[in-house]
C-alpha cells in the first residue's frame, strides 16, 4: 500500500505541497512520522455541526489511535492522502508550532474560544517524545485571559498538570476527557491504540482532585451498540464517581471518509446492525432528529440522576453546565457524590 502517493504528483499545490516536502521525522510500529512545515497553527473554524469554539489548533495531522469512526480521516485528502489507512499510517508533526502560536495570539480576541484538539488527539503517543502540545501549553500558561478547551483520549495529559494548574489561573480552561464506553472490550475493538477506559476514568479523577474543570464526552453515540439507557446510565455514574463536573453525550455522524473503516467494523463486529446501519447512514452523515432527541432525553435523564451537568454540541467548551438537582436515593447523603471543584 502506497502511503505516500503524493510524492507521485507532478505539481502539488497548497497543503499538499508542504506534505511533499515533508521530511523523515521518526518511526512507530507500522507508522511513519514526517515534520510538516506549516504557516499557521490556529484555525478558524467552518463546520455545520455547529462547534461552539472559534479556532482550533491540532499538533498533529494525523492521529496513532485508530479510532473506527473517526470523522477527521477527510483531513489527509487535503494532501491527497486518500486510503482511509493513510490517517493513522502516516502522522505529520507541526513544525515551530510554539512560536506560531504566540504571534498569532496577539491578532485573535481572547473572549473567543480556542479548542485544542478538535480533529487529532493532542496526546497521542508521539507527543511522549515531540512535546509539541507541551510547548503550546507553555504559551498558554505564560498568557492571560484566553478561553481554552483541550478534548484528548489520553491519559498522557496528567504529564502537564503543572502547566494546566497555571494556565486554569490565568485563563479559562476546560478539560473534556472522551471515553466512548466502559466496556474495555469494545473499546479495544473500536479505538484499538487508544488508553482503556478505566484509565481514562482515572485520568478524570486526577485531574478534578487538581482542581481543574474536567468533564466526559461519551462521544459518539454509536446506535445500536452504545446508545442503550443502561450504557449511558453507567457512563454517567462512573463519571460523577470520578468527579467530572458534566458528560456529554452525542450520536455518530458518518462522513464519506470514514464510512469504510466505520461500516467495516460494524460488519466484523455486529453483524445484525449493518441493515440498520444503512437505513441510518445510506443517504445522510447525520442520524435523524428523532433520534437525536431520543438520546438527548436519556443523557438529561442520567445526567439528573447523578447530579452531573450536561453539556451540548452548541455550548461553549469553557463554561461549566450548571449542576441539575441529583434523584438517587443516596441525595439525602450528600458526602456520597463527587466533590465538584471550582477551578
Amino acid at each position: 500500500m502506497d502511503l505516500f502517493p503524493i510524492l507521485d504528483q507532478p505539481h502539488p499545490i497548497g497543503i499538499a505541497r508542504l506534505a511533499a516536502r515533508a521530511t523523515h521525522a521518526d518511526d512507530g510500529h507500522l507508522i511513519e512520522f514526517r515534520s510538516l512545515e506549516v504557516r499557521s497553527i490556529l484555525n478558524r473554524t467552518v463546520s455545520r455541526r455547529g462547534l461552539p469554539f472559534t479556532y482550533s489548533i491540532n499538533p498533529y495531522r494525523g492521529c496513532e489511535f485508530g479510532c473506527r469512526y473517526c470523522y477527521a480521516r477527510y483531513t489527509h485528502e487535503f494532501m491527497e492522502l486518500r486510503d482511509p489507512a493513510s490517517f493513522e499510517r502516516m502522522i505529520f508533526l507541526k513544525q515551530n508550532a510554539a512560536w506560531l502560536l504566540k504571534q498569532e495570539l496577539r491578532h485573535i480576541d481572547p473572549a473567543e474560544e480556542i479548542a485544542l484538539g478538535s480533529a487529532t488527539d493532542p496526546y497521542q503517543p508521539i507527543e511522549r517524545r515531540a512535546r509539541i502540545t507541551r510547548s503550546l501549553l507553555e504559551v498558554f500558561s505564560r498568557e492571560s485571559g484566553y478561553r481554552l478547551g483541550i478534548v484528548t483520549k489520553s491519559t498522557l495529559i496528567v504529564r502537564d498538570t503543572d502547566l494546566l494548574c497555571e494556565i486554569a489561573r490565568r485563563n479559562s480552561l476546560t478539560v473534556h476527557i472522551t471515553i466512548t464506553t466502559q466496556d474495555a472490550g469494545l473499546a479495544r475493538k473500536l479505538e484499538p491504540r487508544a488508553p482503556r477506559p478505566d484509565l481514562r476514568f482515572a485520568t478524570v479523577k486526577k485531574l478534578s482532585g487538581a482542581g481543574m474543570r474536567v468533564g466526559v464526552l461519551c462521544c459518539p453515540i454509536l446506535p445500536g451498540i452504545t446508545d442503550s439507557e443502561e450504557a449511558l446510565d453507567g457512563m454517567a455514574r462512573r463519571s460523577a464517581e470520578a468527579g467530572a463536573h458534566f458528560f456529554a453525550a452525542n450520536p455518530l455522524f458518518l462522513k464519506p471518509c470514514s464510512r469504510p473503516t466505520y461500516l467495516s467494523f460494524v460488519r466484523e463486529h455486529f453483524p445484525s446492525l449493518v441493515a440498520d446501519y444503512a437505513k441510518r447512514y445510506d443517504h445522510a452523515d447525520f442520524v435523524s432528529h428523532t433520534y437525536r432527541n431520543e438520546i438527548a432525553t436519556r443523557v438529561q435523564r442520567v445526567c439528573c440522576r447523578y447530579g452531573i451537568g450536561r453539556r451540548t454540541v452548541g455550548e461553549m467548551m469553557t463554561r461549566i453546565p450548571p449542576q441539575p438537582a441529583a434523584t438517587l436515593p443516596f441525595r439525602a447523603q450528600p458526602e456520597q457524590l463527587p466533590r465538584r471543584h471550582a477551578g
